[in-house]
């Protein structure tokens, strides 16, 4: 028998979250290891508890999605679902952008909800139809709209520090005691640097920080 997706959930609607929970528990392979109800609560569990999956409204107090990267800073590995009533296209490139791994609306039903987060589970990724399609949209708007984005505004200060050190002929291994971090929490800034950069590897990712430098600082003699 495969063992039960370890879970929490952080919602400030304590009848919606005894509800999911007592859902999930009753379909059966879930092991719900803690509740929450506010920001520091999702940092707090995901600190303390042992987690597969981090079920998450992104309207607690304090602010779900503001919640994603000090959480996955500290626990690469972990899995987090944003299940919200929020369908702003923006919330939902935020919250993927940030490292959630699923982005699924509170409509949905019980026995989708459970085959969904198993799926998540898997290491599998997952936005709701509606959503996808429309963020889809959205973004190819953006894009032929802005001449000459800046590649680099979607990192953190802390990816452009990576990436910088990357750029210099650094491992991950050598970043993370640069930096002092986790070898593994290197290799999981960088998924989301390639991801955000829509680079396959750090060659690519290299030449696209080069790129972007040279842009913004042009060579002497050169006209800008």
């Amino acid at each position: 028998m495969a063992a039960a997706i370890k879970l929490a959930i952080v919602d400030d609607h304590p009848l919606f979250r005894e509800g999911v929970v007592r859902t999930l528990e009753q379909i059966g392979g879930f092991e719900i290891v803690a509740q929450g109800s506010s920001r520091d609560d999702a940092l707090r569990i995901s600190q303390d508890q042992q987690l597969d999956i981090l079920l998450m409204d992104i309207s607690v107090p304090g602010g779900g999605l503001s919640a994603v990267e000090p959480a996955l800073e500290r626990h690469p590995d972990l899995k987090i679902v944003m299940l919200t009533v929020s369908e702003e296209n923006q919330h939902v490139m935020t919250a993927l952008q940030s490292g959630a791994r699923g982005y699924v609306l509170k409509g949905v039903g019980s026995r989708t909800l459970a085959a969904i987060l198993r799926t998540v589970a898997m290491g599998e990724r997952y936005v709701c139809p509606q959503l996808s399609a429309r963020v889809l949209v959205d973004l190819s708007s953006q894009s032929t709209a802005i001449e000459k984005p800046d590649v680099l505004a979607e990192l953190t200060s802390r990816e452009r520090e990576i990436l910088t050190l990357v750029a210099a002929g650094l491992s991950n291994k050598r970043i993370g005691l640069q930096l002092n971090l986790h070898e593994k929490t290197i290799k999981h800034h960088m998924t989301r640097i390639l991801a955000k950069l829509n680079v396959s590897n750090r060659t690519e990712a290299a030449m696209t920080l080069r790129d972007a430098t040279e842009h913004q600082h042009p060579p002497v003699g050169h006209p800008a």
